[in-house]
């Protein structure tokens, strides 16, 4: 939102979140017209072994590089403690569906956080001044907007492990699914943003939780709920790169020895780049427009392009090529953009509006009687 500008943040929220069910049913329809069941196995048959390899870097950088960010005590011996404990184990896994339970705490955790952030629009907005430029239609950084939400939404380089699990997978069963399943994440998605921009509006950080202020109990409990769900949600992650590397180097088995070695070398590798990490927004804007745009605009619509025997007039046809065109900008300016004005980070510091001197809107309330409870002892 405060990258896009609000109105047309929330616009563009819509709009990548239908680009993201068009994407994954056209997949699917891809691989059925391909006669594939893997999305690397639908472009080596579609573009031959250069797609086959692109996509693969692709879809192993994607989740490789999703950062398990924590703000509690020391985030290097938290992050650590978190990969040995859970990680690592849950990673172990096989079967993608046995993570199904795993993904329904996520979502209610998710909720939770939700939750959070709404109640504190409500007791902690009103006391933060609002930027001059809060409310205007559009900014120019709304591409770098778009590689956000982007990669919020994408879920394609697993889309087919999870039409996989479906009991009788077919396309129509999978639209369903995809259809509620995007309704849900763009409502979370448009309540998240919109209560966290009006809260915060232009001193909106990468990461929102280093918006709010330490001592806040509440929101120190949503941190550890946020933690816990990107814990929950890594090995899904690591299903994938571990899938890339043994369909490129191993012909798409693996024993059980080279398994374990394989989760081991990929969860020890990005435990080193998350411990080297803390702006978590240059990652999800490198992420979104390097691999996200790419995966969600680009590759399903020049997939089904060649594939298809529709006219070329058809519906699906006309959008897929607008998504490609669409995919290929965002890709490379949203890149430019994200090196040459990457969003604010505060580096876990304290925001101004923390301390009593520096709050410019302290003369004008009550403290000890408005304010909400975390913040009387740091404004007093």
């Amino acid at each position: 939102m405060k990258e896009a500008g609000f109105p047309l943040g929330i616009l563009l929220l819509f709009w990548v979140s239908y680009v993201t069910d068009f994407s994954l049913i056209l997949l699917i329809k891809g691989g059925a017209l391909s006669g594939t069941d893997t999305y690397q196995s639908l472009v080596n048959k579609t573009f031959g072994f250069p797609g086959f390899l692109l996509l693969s870097v692709l879809q192993f950088l994607y989740p490789f590089i999703v950062d398990p960010e924590n703000l509690f005590i020391d985030r290097h011996v938290i992050i650590v403690i978190s990969t040995v404990a859970f990680n690592l184990p849950l990673s172990l896994y096989r079967d993608i569906a046995r993570l199904g339970k795993i993904s329904l705490i996520s979502t209610v955790l998710t909720t939770l956080i939700v939750g959070i952030v709404m109640a504190r629009v409500i007791s902690l907005g009103p006391y933060i001044p609002k930027t001059e430029d809060a409310w205007v239609f559009a900014k120019s950084n709304a591409i770098q907007a778009v590689g956000v939400m982007s990669f919020a939404f994408i879920c394609h380089h697993n889309c087919f492990l999870v039409y996989g699990s479906l009991e009788e997978p077919t396309v129509a069963k999978w639209s369903r699914v995809i259809h509620v399943s995007i309704l849900v994440s763009v409502f979370i998605s448009v309540l998240f943003a919109t209560c966290g921009y009006l809260t915060f509006t232009g001193f909106t950080q990468g990461d929102l939780f280093e918006n709010y202020c330490r001592n806040d109990d509440l929101v120190t409990f949503g941190r550890f709920c946020y933690g816990v769900t990107v814990i929950l949600t890594y090995p899904i992650e690591c299903f994938v790169t571990r899938e890339v590397i043994a369909n490129v180097f191993f012909g798409g088995n693996l024993s059980t020895i080279v398994h374990i070695t394989v989760t081991l070398v990929i969860v020890t590798a990005a435990t080193l780049v998350s411990l080297l990490t803390d702006c978590l927004g240059i990652v999800l804007e490198l992420n979104g427009v390097l691999c996200a745009a790419p995966l969600i605009f680009i590759i399903p619509s020049a997939c089904y392009l060649k594939l298809s025997e529709e006219p070329r007039m058809h519906s699906d046809k006309i959008m897929s090529f607008v998504m490609l065109l669409i995919g290929a900008v965002v890709m490379v300016v949203g890149f430019v953009m994200a090196v040459t004005r990457p969003q604010d980070c505060t580096h876990g510091q304290e925001m101004f509006y923390c301390f009593p001197n520096n709050f410019s809107l302290v003369s004008h309330f009550q403290l000890t009687t408005q304010l909400p409870i975390f913040n009387i002892s740091i404004l007093q």
